[in-house]
């Protein structure tokens, strides 16, 4: 295993622990502040970000994806966590923030993109891949 690949593990377990936190504070410390369409949106966040959270992991289990190629998919991902899931939780919590997230619904798509293009280049380096 190289530096790297132990780094994505770890900041995949991070990233998932946080994720768990985030999750739990939806379902318990949300459920009587906002609107139940509301905490659905939260919980569409929170399920996208433990998708990517496991896929980074096993980015990183992937010997046969040169380095260079995980660092792409890799950032695509984590861009992807804080555009998607980032915007969904402040969209999600608008009603209750000081300032309006309404604004920010743009930024959502592009998580989106991201993390397609990560997946399509992750599928295009494992059709690729010369190692058996």
């Amino acid at each position: 295993m190289t530096v790297f690949d132990k780094n994505i593990l770890v900041t995949a377990s991070f990233l998932m622990a946080i994720t768990i936190a985030v999750g739990a504070f939806g379902a318990h410390g949300l459920k009587n502040m906002v609107a139940a369409a509301a905490l659905h949106t939260f919980e569409t966040g929170i399920r996208y970000q433990v998708y990517h959270c496991l896929a980074i992991f096993a980015l990183g289990l992937t010997p046969s994806i040169s380095i260079p190629i995980k660092k792409t998919i890799f950032w695509l991902f984590i861009l992807g966590i804080l555009f998607f899931s980032g915007s969904i939780y402040l969209l999600a919590l608008n009603s209750i923030l000081p300032f309006n997230t309404a604004k920010i619904g743009f930024i959502t798509p592009i998580g989106g993109l991201l993390f397609i293009i990560g997946w399509l280049r992750l599928a295009y380096s494992l059709l690729k891949s010369k190692k058996q």
